[in-house]
């Protein structure tokens, strides 16, 4: 098991949420400690755990994990999820083909922390640039 310690946006000061990361056959599971309480999610890479635990537990009290799996502008390709378990991915910006691979529970200076649907939306606007 691995833990990670990340700050949250729109938490008290200083704020942190605790993550740990295990496989249980072969499903990534991630199980979150905020505020006291936990919670878990399985699927089948860390960056899907990720997404939802953002959307069912951090997003509904406005919270954000400062971490590049949280960031706008990064997505995982699928080699990432299938062979490194989702656990790095991809800085992207929109006509460019990708080149940094990050860890998603690291944090840096160019993180932009957003929902999960915002990086979604840039995931797919970054996509369809490519095939043009």
């Amino acid at each position: 098991m691995v833990e990670h310690s990340l700050f949250l946006i729109g938490g008290d000061e200083d704020e942190l949420i605790t993550l740990e990361q295990s496989e249980v056959n072969r499903s990534c599971r991630l199980v979150c400690t905020l505020r006291g309480e936990q919670h878990s999610a399985e699927a089948r890479d860390f960056f899907e755990a990720l997404r939802i635990l953002r959307r069912r537990v951090l997003e509904p009290k406005g919270l954000i994990p400062f971490c590049y799996g949280a960031s706008l502008k990064v997505w995982p390709s699928g080699m990432a999820r299938d062979m490194g378990r989702g656990l790095k991915a991809y800085k992207i910006e929109v006509g460019s083909s990708p080149t940094e691979l990050v860890g998603i529970f690291d944090s840096g200076p160019d993180i932009i922390p957003a929902a999960v649907a915002a990086q979604e939306n840039f995931a797919r606007e970054w996509l369809a640039s490519l095939r043009k």
